[in-house]
């Protein structure tokens, strides 16, 4: 991320429409913070938390089960496999496991977005996007994205974090690499000068009559980015960036890489900073079509201990406590192994929500069969319900995040409506 690649982040990325109310002051917000994490490809649920042993007289729906017993921590239930136990036994009080999501494709480009925007088409802004709009208005960078999906429909802006490194520079664009011991790009008196102008010219585009909402908007957002307020905290954010030697190193494992961990160091600074409210991380590779088992373990494993390593950091930069985690994925897995020892397509799958003291923590909503097809739910007692009750479907989750977490009465939400939608009480 360069200086060229940030503003147009800033004007462009997820350019906005409709009138607002003004913007709010970065230090006014002290209210949740929300990750969202992508695990990319395809996880499978039967692995993780909807174990599935096997079947008589049906293909082998798991090896693990060959020999290894479901577990249980807490209400959980969870599949002996990765680092499952370790996750599970330390934070099943946390945990809301939602099973039996019905993904309705098995497209990982319909899978992808129906699962981060709970429509299966595209056009709809991310939950994440949502509550950046509406929680990080006059912040420098609201919305972060690693790499996933994270459309803005228009709601917000995002900025994409690749190299943080980088970011010193986007800070303190009037010292070399954003370094104070080297020779500066300007001196004092013309680093003055030109803040003056870019003000004065800020102000008169501010100011040109008969503006379009969009184009209103977005100089707003232009302006809010550069306040001293938003420049400050993004000074701060920058001091706060560890050198390269003390940030994460990347995991690798065949011919995967998990910059997981990383970019948990950076959102949680990007929080602590006061300069960013939601993020979406991303870990790929769980389209294990071979070599399912291998795979799928150093996947999860990785993809449980960057979470356990998210609430560790968290706290020791005092966050932790207005931290909000939802993980999820495209779809699940076949019931069965292919030739290769992979597992193919599934349109079943979960999410698991994940905040500290609540009551609606340490339970599972949603049930699947013993061949993980997916049951029919009462939209009321969220039981099953085979002749009067629904299928969860992704839509479901993120209108009863919406509600839970405040977006679900906002203008950006009532743009992008969920109709026709039974609201189930996940967070009752």
């Amino acid at each position: 991320m360069n200086r060229r690649s940030f503003m147009q982040t800033m004007l462009g990325v997820g350019a906005v429409s409709g009138f607002r109310v003004p913007l709010a002051r970065a230090a006014d917000y002290s209210g949740k913070l929300f990750v969202f994490i992508q695990a990319d490809g395809g996880w499978d649920p039967t692995s993780f938390c909807d174990p599935k042993t096997n079947v008589a007289g049906e293909p082998i729906i798991n090896h693990w089960a060959q020999a290894g017993e479901v577990r249980q921590a807490g209400n959980i239930r969870y599949a002996p496999f990765a680092r499952n136990q370790a996750f599970f036994d330390k934070y099943y009080q946390r945990i809301l496991v939602v099973n039996g999501v019905d993904a309705q494709t098995n497209s990982h480009t319909a899978g992808v977005v129906h699962n981060w925007s709970g429509r299966i088409s595209e056009g709809y802004p991310t939950t994440t996007a949502l509550l950046a709009a509406h929680n990080g208005g006059g912040l420098s960078m609201p919305y972060l994205s690693f790499g996933g999906f994270s459309n803005t429909a228009g709601v917000t802006v995002f900025t994409r974090v690749n190299n943080p490194n980088e970011i010193r520079n986007i800070a303190k664009p009037e010292l070399t690499l954003g370094d104070p011991n080297r020779r500066p790009y300007f001196n004092s008196d013309d680093w003055s000068s030109i803040t003056l102008h870019r003000d004065a010219r800020q102000a008169r585009l501010a100011a040109a009559p008969n503006l379009m909402p969009r184009d209103a908007r977005n100089r707003e957002l232009y302006a809010a980015a550069l306040g001293p307020e938003a420049a400050e905290g993004l000074r701060s954010y920058a001091d706060m960036i560890p050198e390269a030697d003390d940030l994460q190193v990347v995991e690798e494992f065949n011919l995967f890489r998990s910059t997981l961990k990383r970019q948990v160091q950076l959102t949680v600074l990007a929080f602590k900073a006061g300069v960013a409210v939601s993020a979406d991380l991303r870990l790929g590779g769980f389209d294990t079509h071979d070599d399912h088992d291998r795979d799928q373990g150093w996947l999860l494993g990785n993809l449980t201990h960057s979470v356990d390593y998210l609430w560790d950091y968290a706290e020791l930069h005092g966050v932790a406590d207005r931290l909000v985690v939802v993980m999820g994925s495209d779809f699940g897995r076949t019931n069965k192994y292919n030739a290769e020892m992979g597992k193919d397509h599934w349109p079943i799958g979960s999410f698991l929500v994940m905040e500290k003291n609540q009551r609606w923590t340490n339970r599972v909503v949603g049930k699947t069969d013993e061949r993980h097809f997916a049951h029919k739910i009462n939209p009321l007692t969220l039981q099953r319900d085979d002749s009067f009750g629904t299928l969860i479907h992704p839509k479901h989750i993120h209108k009863a995040l919406r509600r839970y977490l405040g977006v679900a009465d906002t203008e950006d939400s009532r743009r992008f409506p969920f109709n026709n939608t039974a609201e189930l009480p996940l967070f009752a």
